[in-house]
C-alpha cells in the first residue's frame, strides 16, 4: 500500500466486514443503529497513527461530538493479559503480522512481524511513556 492514509483506511475499513471469532466485532459508527454497551467498545478514527484519537473509555458525549461518523469505528475491546514477566511488573503483548501478496500468488505469504509490549491501557507509546520494558521489536519463532 503506497501511502499511510491508504494503509490505515484499508486496515481499519475492512474490520466491520470480517466475521471471525478472532477478529473483534467492529461497526462503522454511522451504521450503529441499536444501542450498544459503550463500556465494551473503543472508538477509533479510520485515519490515525500510534493510537492518536482512540477513545478507550467511550461515553455518549464522545460519540455525539463526532462530526464525521463515517470515518470512525466502534470496535469491541480486546482485554490483553499481562503475562510477559519483566523486572517490575508483567507486560501485555501484541504481535502484528505483515504479509505480501503478489498478483500471481495463490495466497498471501507472511514476511515479517512487529511484537509490542505494553503496560498501559492500550498498546502504544502514549500509554507507556513512563513505563519500563515496553516498546516494539521483532518476534522470533521456533519452527
Amino acid at each position: 500500500v503506497p501511502h499511510p492514509h491508504w494503509f490505515y483506511r484499508i486496515s481499519k475499513f475492512t474490520l466491520p466486514f470480517i466475521n471471525n471469532p478472532y477478529v473483534p466485532e467492529t461497526f462503522f459508527l454511522n451504521e450503529v443503529k441499536q444501542p450498544v454497551n459503550l463500556n465494551d467498545y473503543v472508538l477509533k478514527p479510520l485515519f490515525s497513527f500510534a493510537g492518536m484519537g482512540v477513545v478507550i473509555d467511550v461515553t455518549q458525549a464522545d460519540i455525539d461530538a463526532i462530526k464525521d461518523p463515517e470515518n470512525w469505528i466502534l470496535q469491541r475491546k480486546v482485554n490483553y493479559a499481562a503475562v510477559i514477566e519483566t523486572p517490575d511488573e508483567p507486560a501485555k503483548a501484541e504481535i502484528r503480522l505483515f504479509y505480501f501478496w503478489k498478483n500471481d500468488w495463490p495466497r498471501p505469504v507472511g514476511v515479517h512481524n512487529l511484537a509490542r509490549l505494553s503496560k498501559g491501557k492500550m498498546i502504544g507509546t502514549r500509554y507507556n511513556k513512563d513505563k519500563e520494558w515496553v516498546g516494539g521489536s521483532v518476534a522470533f519463532f521456533e519452527q
